[in-house]
């Protein structure tokens, strides 16, 4: 399932418009979207089978989230 925008900004909160085009541009699942902000908000531990390192679109979203949060132009 594609992710809208809404499910974007519910996920990772108040990131601008730009980051959410390239999230959206990665063509990322709602769950791979879902996978990241478990990681992000550090509940790895309650994961279950989600329960692993972070490759290739995830990987690349959870970057792009905290390049983000790092320059103070989104907040989680």
């Amino acid at each position: 399932m594609k992710p809208t925008y809404d499910d974007i900004r519910r996920l990772f909160g108040q990131l601008n418009d730009h980051a959410i085009a390239e999230i959206e541009g990665t063509g990322a699942t709602l769950t791979e979207l879902e996978e990241v902000a478990a990681h992000l908000a550090e509940e790895d531990d309650v994961m279950g089978d989600l329960r692993r390192t972070l490759s290739g679109r995830a990987l690349t979203i959870y970057n792009l989230v905290q390049s983000y949060d790092t320059q103070g132009e989104g907040d989680r």
